[in-house]
Formats: C-alpha cells, sequence, structure tokens
C-alpha cells in the first residue's frame, strides 16, 4: 500500500506494494474464463490498492464504455487530498512488470503516475457522484481494466461498475458494410464454433457408443451405460458453452446458458470423475462390488467436485472485482488437484492386487493382460491430467491473445482422445479379458511376470 501526506505530495511507501502487484500479475497470466464482457459490479468500502475488473483482447477497432455511479469515498477526503492518486486505468500484461520496476526503482508512487498504463479516469478535478467515459482502443493489445487507491489508508470506496468492452468487426449486408459489436476477447471469437464442433463429435461418439452396446448387448456391464451417460453429459455441456459464448459475442451477455452450462458442468464433472474410480477399481466388469476404501475414495471425491463447481460458479458470477475471487480461485485449483490425485489411488490399488493374485491363482496370462491394461490406463489418467491442468495452460500463457482459442482446442483435443481411449480399452467383449488361452501362452505369461520388475508408481 502507498502512503501520502495529506497535501498530496509524493510520500514514500510505507508498506511494499511490489508484493501485491506480483499476485495481480500472477492472476491476469493465470487462464481466465469467459465472463459477461457486458458487466455490472457493486463496490463496497473497498480499501484494495487495486480492483481488478477484467481482462480484453482488443483489435485496432477496441472500445471500452465505462459507466460509474454511487460514487462515494468514506471517510468525505479533505479539500487538500490529491485525489488523482484514485481512478480508473487500463494496463497490459508487459505493462505490469514495467510497473513493477518502476515502484522498485522508487520512480513512481502510485501506478496511475506510470508511462505503462493508460488513465482512463481519474479524481483529480473532485469527487463526482456519477461519470460516463468512452475510450477508443488505438494500441491492439490485451488489456486489463482496473480501479487504483494510492490513498488506501484514508479512503475507503463504494461505487457501481457497469463496463462493456468489445470490438468492431465489420460485416456486410448486400452493397453495404456495417460495424457490429463483438463482446468477445480477440483470439476467443471463433470459441463458440469450436465447442460447437466438438459437441457434435461427442454426439457422434456417444451415437457409436450405443451401436456398440447393441451389437454386444449380451456382454455389457453397468459401467458401459455409465460410460454413455458421461458422454452424453459431455456433448450436452459443449453445446451449452457454444451458445453462451454465442450470445456473449452478440449481446454481450448469457442470457441464461450460463445456468444450463452450470448445470451440465456440474454433473459432467461428478461422473467424469466418479467414471475414472469406478474404472479402476474394476467395478462392473472386474467384480460386482467396491470394497471399503474404495467407496471412501468415491466420498472424498464426489464433495470434492460439489465444492469445485460451486467454486467454479462464484468465479464466473462475481468476477475479478470481487474482494474474495481470489480466495475462491484459490478453493478451485486446490479441489481440483486434490481430485485429480485422489481418483489414481484405485488404480494403484488394481495393480497391486492383480499383481498378488497372478501369483497365487495360476491364471498368469488372464492377469497379466489385465495388469497391462490398468497399467496402461494409470499412465493415460497421469498424461490426461497432466496435459490439461499444466501444458494446457501453459499453452495460454505463451501463446499471443489473438490465437487463445488454440489451448481450448488442445484441451478438447486430449478429453476427447482421452474418452476414445477409455472406451476403446474398456469396451464390452465377451472374452476380455477372460480370454481362452493354451499351455504355451500361460507358461510364457507366468515367466514374464516372473523376470520384469516392480512397476514403479
Amino acid at each position: 500500500m502507498m502512503k501520502t501526506d495529506g497535501a498530496g505530495g509524493a510520500g514514500a511507501a510505507s508498506i511494499p506494494i511490489v508484493p501485491l502487484l506480483l499476485c495481480f500479475v500472477l492472476f491476469f497470466v493465470a487462464p481466465a474464463p469467459v465472463l459477461s464482457e457486458i458487466r455490472s459490479s457493486e463496490i463496497r468500502n473497498d480499501a484494495r490498492l487495486i480492483v481488478p475488473f477484467g481482462e480484453f483482447g482488443f483489435t485496432p477497432r477496441g472500445r471500452l464504455q465505462l459507466n460509474v455511479s454511487g460514487i462515494s469515498f468514506s471517510p468525505s477526503p479533505p479539500t487538500n487530498l490529491d485525489l488523482s492518486k484514485v481512478g480508473f486505468f487500463l494496463c497490459t500484461r508487459d505493462g505490469w512488470v514495467r510497473v513493477i520496476q518502476q515502484i522498485e526503482d522508487s520512480e513512481i508512487t502510485c501506478i496511475l503516475n506510470s508511462d505503462a498504463v493508460i488513465p482512463i479516469f481519474t479524481f483529480q478535478d473532485g469527487v463526482v457522484p456519477s461519470f460516463t467515459k468512452d475510450y477508443n482502443v488505438t494500441d491492439p493489445d490485451r488489456y486489463t481494466l482496473a480501479f487504483a487507491n494510492c490513498l488506501p489508508e484514508k479512503l475507503k470506496v463504494s461505487m457501481d461498475v457497469i463496463s462493456s468492452m468489445y470490438n468492431l468487426e465489420k460485416s456486410s449486408s448486400g452493397d453495404s458494410i456495417t460495424l457490429t459489436r463483438d463482446y468477445l476477447s480477440a483470439g476467443k471469437t471463433v470459441l463458440p464454433r469450436v465447442y460447437f464442433l466438438f459437441s457434435i463429435a461427442y454426439f457422434g461418439l456417444a451415437g457409436l457408443w450405443v451401436y456398440v452396446l447393441y451389437k454386444k448387448r449380451v456382454s455389457f456391464y453397468a459401467i458401459h451405460l455409465f460410460m454413455l451417460a458421461v458422454v452424453i453429459l459431455k456433448a450436452f455441456n459443449l453445446l451449452c458453452e457454444a451458445e453462451d459464448k454465442s450470445y456473449i459475442k452478440r449481446t454481450g451477455t448469457p442470457h441464461g446458458w450460463d445456468v444450463l452450462f452450470y448445470i451440465f458442468s456440474f454433473f459432467k464433472g461428478i461422473t467424469l470423475f466418479t467414471l475414472i474410480v469406478l474404472i479402476g477399481t474394476g467395478w462392473s466388469f472386474l467384480k460386482p462390488y467396491l470394497q471399503d476404501k474404495e467407496k471412501k475414495v468415491l466420498m472424498v471425491v464426489i464433495p470434492l467436485q460439489v465444492v469445485a463447481n460451486v467454486a467454479q460458479v462464484v468465479i464466473d458470477e462475481t468476477g475479478p472485482s470481487g474482494e474474495d475471487w481470489m480466495a475462491w480461485k484459490q478453493v478451485f485449483l486446490l479441489v481440483d488437484v486434490v481430485c485429480c490425485c485422489t481418483v489414481l489411488f484405485p488404480i494403484v490399488w488394481s495393480i497391486k492386487n492383480l499383481r498378488e493374485a497372478a501369483r497365487t491363482d495360476g491364471k498368469a496370462a488372464v492377469n497379466l493382460m489385465k495388469l497391462t491394461l490398468f497399467r496402461q490406463y494409470y499412465v493415460v489418467v497421469i498424461c490426461y491430467i497432466y496435459f490439461t491442468r499444466v501444458v494446457v495452460f501453459a499453452l495460454e500463457t505463451i501463446t499471443s491473445y489473438r490465437y487463445v482459442w488454440t489451448s481450448v482446442v488442445a484441451g478438447e483435443l486430449a478429453t476427447l482422445a482421452f474418452y476414445v481411449f477409455t472406451g476403446y480399452k474398456f469396451r464390452p467383449e465377451a472374452h476380455n479379458p477372460y480370454f481362452v488361452v493354451d499351455d504355451e501362452e500361460e507358461e510364457a505369461a507366468a515367466e514374464q511376470l516372473k523376470l520384469e520388475d516392480e512397476f514403479e508408481l
């Protein structure tokens, strides 16, 4: 935080603000959900140094419309207080690095004094009850709209903020060319089509799975019907997300499609992690029951997924201007990591049980095949988790804001590949994994089980 004298002179910073700014930079670099680009925020008695309102990728025809009402400061600022240190600004990701460097070098004492930011509005002429500001972006880049209060020890602010960020895109109608508003950030304008195409792929996958179950109706298990439910929920989840983004693109608001998206996302998340746990235990196709420790895993995963979905809704609906927004985001990331680690335990237990069974029941070939299958699934689950949580994050971070959609495509392709692999490896087969083997195959499998090293988990 910054500390300035009552006359508004350049006071020294009494509390280091660089760590706080670094937190905001990490937030800006982290992948952010696509929120409504017409955002309404309520700020009440807020003493934060910086209040972010969202990030947006502007084209050369980018526009910002800012409408602020109900402005009040507590306590009422004296006439000699320098209110030019309070106001709204735009800043790029590179700009934040420049601001941090300037503060460390004592070049500035307030972020609004930096040449790396674009001031939108300050209260240097006094407090006004409301104002409207339009700004045309001339230098295309990914900007963050934020409010700075470099007098946090002296003032708390309350206000209602409505911000609209959009790009003007050319559209032709007959012989005339008109400019239409696109409320999706540059690099995300193609997301409605991306999600729609992937939803079609999943609906096709669901149809194919129904055909497989019909052909193998004598040999399929309950787990295969559960797989079908997961694929259908994923398809509807993507369809609702496509409509959600489509309405945001055209109008700036989701028009209720976000509610359907949250519902299907909730059930999709719970069923997917439950499916991974059930397959890892071998339920239905290897054994008709769950052990107590396996039930405890489900009792952990399902509530955690409920918490994760609640956190996701809070993150999306409150926006980064909420005081608890960062805390909810940390909760979401923590719960997601815990869930990803927890679902691996049943697979590890199954591998351990199969190794023990291979030494005692005399069915070396069958146990070797089961063991190989679960080892493959263990590796694929780890790869899926790593790619969708780490690689996709890195891809979005290093990719130009104009090509952010590529990280979405990469993540969805990885998820689709994971679904296809799971369905293919655990498809219903009358003799899978209990096929007939001759003595030579049995002896060869027994030797391989004896010679191979312990599988490192």
